[in-house]
């Protein structure tokens, strides 16, 4: 127990770090949004990169991996979608937005930091095959049912139109499609570039981890507690739960049976939020998923970790 406490605590030590010195005043509400910038535009794209760019993607990419982790984001997407709807009364805009929350698990500030504490570096390639699809597969997902039930049968190209501006904006994935790129054409490239990079990846995570916390100030739980409660059963229980199950089915191998279950047991990530920002829906339940997740994950990824063994 004491080896899976110091496995999980640093994680949130800083992250609690972050919080308490913008609660306290001792870090500014721009220092943290300047400090996500860097952290999202550009640490930890060069992060990605990096391990985009040395990946044996014949070896990762394993496709009984994704379909483990995926068919337990979907699920949890469904399951968020439709109890917002019929358990919950909420409109199906509002419903989207909280099957976002229960799709996106914060696979990189979190499932990353956690995952190479418990098992060290070497075995995030399976961690890193899951993020590089994460974003494209979760926008795809969220934009396009928002989109059907915004503009109720309307224009199919808009539709694609707004999943490909979202999709290719993004930083994080324009990072693991250069990553990809160059793994692929096998292009060398020079020592002084690759030294520059990892420069920038070793600021990503700890920075991350201080401006989340940083975040999470603004995120207050206000009302909506049961339907903030689902979301973070679903999200910590229900998607590791069948990704557990489907992994299992897959007889995958350790090392990726571990990344799978592990990130899928992860808090809603931040993206939550923005997704539910950007389309003005259910903005408080996300938030508040968000800060709830995170906090119950300190004990849901010790238990997860316990279980994995």
């Amino acid at each position: 127990m004491a080896g899976l406490i110091e496995v999980v605590l640093p994680v949130f030590l800083v992250i609690g770090f972050g919080y308490v010195a913008v609660s306290r005043g001792l870090f500014s509400d721009a220092g943290v949004d300047g400090l996500m910038r860097f952290t999202q535009k550009f640490a930890i794209p060069c992060l990605l990169f990096q391990a985009m760019s040395t990946l044996d993607l014949g070896l990762v990419f394993d496709w009984r991996l994704l379909v483990s982790f995926y068919t337990g984001a979907i699920s949890g997407f469904v399951l968020g979608l439709f109890g917002a709807r019929y358990l919950f009364g909420r409109p199906w805009t509002d419903a989207v937005a909280i099957g976002f929350c229960c799709l996106f698990s914060n696979s990189l500030l979190l499932g990353v930091p956690i995952s190479e504490r418990a098992y060290g570096t070497e075995s995030l390639a399976s961690n890193f095959a899951i993020i590089s699809i994460h974003s494209p597969v979760c926008y795809m997902i969220g934009i396009t049912a928002m989109e059907i039930v915004r503009n109720k049968g309307g224009s199919g190209l808009g539709t694609v139109r707004a999943i490909l501006k979202a999709m290719f904006s993004n930083a994080l994935i324009i990072g693991i499609a250069l990553g990809i790129a160059v793994n692929l054409s096998g292009f060398v490239l020079p020592v002084v570039l690759t030294e520059a990079v990892a420069l920038m990846v070793r600021a990503a995570l700890p920075a991350a981890l201080f401006g989340l916390g940083g975040v999470l100030v603004r995120y207050r739980p206000e009302g909506d507690m049961r339907t903030i409660g689902f979301v973070v059963l679903v999200s910590l229980v229900v998607h590791p739960a069948i990704t557990w199950a489907m992994g299992s089915y897959y007889a995958l191998q350790p090392e990726a049976f571990r990344a799978a279950v592990l990130t899928g047991a992860m808090a809603p990530g931040v993206n939550a939020y923005v997704f539910a920002d950007m389309y003005g829906s259910a903005r408080r339940v996300a938030a508040s998923s968000v800060l709830a997740g995170t906090a119950a994950t300190v004990l849901t990824a010790w238990a997860w970790l316990h279980l994995l063994g």
